[in-house]
């Protein structure tokens, strides 16, 4: 592990500013859209968008403090900044792959756009920015799964306890519907497709190849400034 540069930290500090005002202003304009807004209102803390949000604003903050400060930043930081940034690409993914083209014209308000684009986009950039310089070990892509599957968790004992994640639903995500005609582990020719298993497997597996695949890009992003 190396020491950031003086135009890395500088980079650095500027994206983190970004990430963590962009998801503050987001998560403020969500919890106060109403509750019959997607995400919004009294149930906004319900949703993995908000979650990741205020977990890579956390991460950013504390490095920005450690970078202003001066002090020195240890690799499980830098661990730590990987799985919030591969937690809110995935934020950032089913968003924008799954979930708007079902909400249609109202999915990217303000809020939307900053925790679902804008955050997700600053935050890869202060990690490439930044992991050149980590060494991070490739072992480390398991530990990109743990919040994901602590959701999966979450949202399991919601389902089973009958809360309200919107109106009439005591589900988040279409795909995290036990109770859906797919089920657990079925499959069907509607909305999910395939049971809530198969979902949260695909997309545990589609984290790690993210997270690989980050790890490889800062890998060679480190060579080319070595060998410049």
């Amino acid at each position: 592990m190396k020491d950031l540069s003086a135009g890395q930290q500088k980079i650095s500090c500027v994206l983190k500013f970004i990430t963590v005002l962009s998801a503050v202003v987001g998560i403020f304009l969500s919890a106060y859209a109403g509750r019959k807004v997607f995400m919004g209102g009294s149930r906004f803390l319900m949703y993995f968008t908000i979650q990741s949000n205020i977990l890579i604003a956390i991460i950013c903050a504390i490095g920005l403090f450690l970078i202003l400060g001066k002090k020195k930043i240890s690799k499980t930081w830098y661990v730590v900044k990987f799985v919030g940034t591969v937690s809110i690409t995935l934020t950032g993914f089913v968003f924008g792959f799954m979930l708007a083209p079902l909400l249609g014209a109202n999915a990217w308000n303000i809020q939307n756009t900053l925790t679902h684009l804008i955050v997700p986009v600053v935050a890869v950039l202060d990690f490439f920015v930044i992991a050149p310089s980590a060494g991070i070990a490739k072992k480390n892509v398991i530990f990109v799964t743990i919040p994901p599957l602590l959701y999966a968790v979450y949202a399991g004992i919601g389902y089973v306890r009958g809360w309200e994640f919107s109106p009439g639903n005591n589900y988040p995500y279409f795909f995290l519907n036990w109770g859906s005609a797919a089920g657990a582990f079925g499959f069907s020719s509607e909305l999910p497709y395939m049971g809530t298993v198969w979902w949260i497997l695909a997309l545990l597996a589609f984290l790690m190849v993210v997270g690989y695949c980050y790890l490889v890009i800062a890998d060679l992003i480190g060579k080319i400034i070595h060998r410049g």
